[in-house]
């Protein structure tokens, strides 16, 4: 016979609180009662009734110098405020997950909202949730009871009763927001109650028999049994080991046992103990005492080593292999905040975790794995700090006076004036990004480390520096990033040194500044134009030569050629316009018209488009001649010895400065 016990078996935190608590006030000698049977199990409540609590159902039926308890199912608003009036002396025993849904559903329903409840309307804890709601829930099992008119009347806020049926609830949720578009929607199943319901389908699977041990009135026990029913024919609900069938042949057997929240352990002993003396005769193990192992706790700075079995947006699940699971929080996995918990587990992964509470609000065990990590990290940190190792961090955090490196699980504190190799105005730019950093102080009793990301950046760029001097040459091409921008050029970062990209050399065309061709942070190739070793000062190029709009121009315009121009300067002697981006050519103002005219303007304005005809280009002074008038007459001969009207253009750096008549004008 080999018996598999389910670990979520028996109490939950919830009742087992509860339970404590009652036993603890019996002890004290109060004279108690309980509202409704503290859980649903007649064995416990016969127990607790030979111990002189009684169990009430109307508060005006308590007797004078009495303490009442309001079970794990919780009660209405009406009756804390009634109880209140009266003077009773009460403890609140109510489960904290319950206590959750109060909350929502007065908050939502004094907002105007209807109030949606999923589960049994006899339950005791669906009955207390819609007493916070002034008892005006829409309670529902199934999609049938849904009255769809009665849903779109207001905005619906959605709860359920923690023990609900998972498949119950999804399945009214879509039915729901089909209807009434403006729904809120709570989760609030238990995690126990969906973890004890998912281990006890997996367990009936692979059993021959299966045990669900638990009050006949207990829905949530109720629910066990159909679940383990539909996975194992021979399934059995028992109340006490003396449910267990006489006939029944568990030899060689696999038998699966499990228990609804309000089952006391001293129950499931039994029947682990009662199915070991009916297997007498073999060697099996105490199956009793394997339980009692199940239930061993774990303390608060135990190291244990446990197996991820869920992974959630904000914590990981892990079986520690006691009863209950433990939960390590995102902010236990990494100080890192870009990780999430998926980043670093998968499900099935084993690891060793550090414990740092025991039965949380939730009855949960809270575990830390950053606190392994940082302890592991911290000797390689003074390893580190001994043999002068440069280890490697990511910014995690910008604080006064500095920033937080984050390596190997240890927070690393960079000051300011170590955080980079040049002045930095705003730290937060470096949050997210990974360094290299040299550990310069560590106090082994404060746990405080002092890093020091610049003493490294200032080693390498020493070494880059080098190297750039020893390699570099006029014309060698680098790729390198901008580094900051003045109003006469770029600094560029080539490799550990500086050169710098006059304005003149960023562009074939004029710009009044750097940052209308690049911007801090671009990746550029440039090359080598000057350098002087001894200033250690380089002067870098950036205009392609084949990117001169000059040598273009040398392939698509021929003297002959007729064009479309744009005009863009109008002057004394004549018409500029431009032929291509930075190309310009001059129709004097002889060649504007057929006709004498007086001043360009007569004939043409700035933006106007010409066609005109190529007469005459000089690729080495840079000079293109063009006419209009050539394209409206056929050439003759002048007959009266006209003045000069090829007045001679004067130009300076590709620019027209004066033509001849111009400057006899000025004479």
């Amino acid at each position: 016979m080999e018996i598999v016990v389910a670990k979520t078996a028996g109490f939950c935190f919830g009742v087992k609180r509860a339970v404590d608590a009652v036993y603890d006030e019996i002890n004290r000698n109060t004279h108690i009662a309980t509202f409704g049977k503290l859980i649903h199990n007649n064995t416990f409540t016969k127990e607790l009734k030979s111990k002189g609590v009684e169990v009430v159902n109307d508060i005006d039926s308590i007797l004078p110098d009495t303490t009442l308890v309001i079970r794990t199912h919780g009660v209405g608003k009406n009756i804390i405020d009634k109880m209140v009036q009266k003077g009773i002396k009460y403890i609140d025993l109510t489960c904290p997950y319950v206590k959750k849904i109060h909350n929502i559903v007065h908050e939502y329903y004094e907002n105007g909202y209807n109030i949606m409840i999923i589960g049994d309307k006899n339950h005791p804890e669906v009955m207390g949730i819609n007493g916070w709601c002034d008892e005006n829930a829409i309670i529902v099992y199934n999609i049938n009871e849904i009255n769809i008119d009665e849903i779109k009347q207001k905005p619906l806020c959605v709860v359920a009763q923690t023990t609900i049926n998972r498949e119950n609830f999804d399945e009214i949720i879509n039915f729901a927001k089909n209807y009434c578009q403006n729904t809120v929607v709570f989760d609030t199943i238990c995690s126990a109650t969906k973890n004890r319901q998912e281990e006890a389908a997996q367990i009936a699977k692979q059993s021959d028999v299966m045990f669900v041990i638990g009050g006949k009135d207990s829905s949530n026990t109720m629910r066990l049994y159909e679940i383990c029913k539909e996975n194992c024919n021979l399934t059995y609900h028992l109340e006490t080991f003396e449910d267990i069938p006489q006939n029944i042949n568990l030899k060689n057997k696999k038998i699966g046992v499990t228990a609804g929240a309000s089952t006391p352990c001293k129950l499931i002993e039994e029947v682990l103990q009662t199915m070991d003396e009916m297997n007498k005769n073999t060697e099996e193990m105490d199956f009793a005492q394997m339980y009692e192992q199940s239930l061993k706790t774990l303390n608060i700075g135990d190291v244990v080593k446990g197996v991820v079995v869920e992974i959630r947006p904000n914590e990981v699940i892990v079986d520690l292999g006691f009863k209950s699971d433990g939960i390590i929080s995102a902010s236990e996995l990494t100080d890192d905040p870009d990780v999430k918990p998926a980043d670093m587990l998968k499900i099935g992964d084993e690891i060793d975790v550090f414990v740092i509470g025991v039965n949380d609000a939730e009855g949960k065990t809270i575990l830390s794995k950053k606190k392994l990590d940082s302890i592991a990290g911290w000797q390689k940190i003074e390893d580190a700090y001994e043999n002068g190792e440069i280890l490697e961090g990511k910014v995690v955090q910008t604080i006064n006076g500095g920033i937080i490196l984050l390596c190997n699980g240890t927070r690393v504190f960079v000051p300011a004036s170590q955080a980079s190799d040049r002045y930095m105005q705003d730290l937060n730019e470096l949050v997210g990004e990974t360094y290299n950093f040299r550990i310069i102080e560590v106090n082994q009793r404060r746990k405080r480390v002092v890093g020091s990301i610049r003493s490294v950046l200032v080693e390498q760029k020493k070494a880059l520096e080098e190297k750039f001097w020893a390699d570099c040459e006029v014309g060698k091409k680098y790729n390198g990033v901008v580094k900051s921008l003045t109003n006469f050029g770029a600094f560029v970062d080539i490799g550990g040194v500086d050169g710098l990209v006059h304005i003149s050399e960023l562009s074939w065309s004029r710009i009044k500044h750097p940052s209308e061709v690049v911007k801090e942070g671009d990746m550029v190739e440039v090359y080598v134009k000057e350098i002087n070793p001894e200033t250690k000062k380089i002067s870098l190029g950036f205009k392609k030569a084949e990117d001169n709009p000059w040598v273009i121009a040398q392939s698509k315009f021929n003297v002959g050629d007729v064009v479309e121009a744009k005009v863009v300067r109008l002057l004394p002697f004549g018409a500029f316009v431009e032929l291509m981006p930075s190309i310009d050519g001059l129709i004097h103002i002889s060649q504007i018209a057929n006709r004498r005219i007086g001043k360009p303007e007569d004939e043409l304005s700035i933006g106007q488009t010409v066609t005109a005809k190529i007469t005459d280009i000089n690729w080495e002074t840079k000079k293109i001649s063009l006419s209009i008038r050539a394209l409206l007459e056929p050439e003759v001969k002048e007959e009266e010895p006209a003045e000069n009207t090829e007045d001679e253009v004067v130009y300076k750096d590709g620019d027209v400065v004066a033509d001849d008549a111009a400057a006899d004008d000025a004479e």
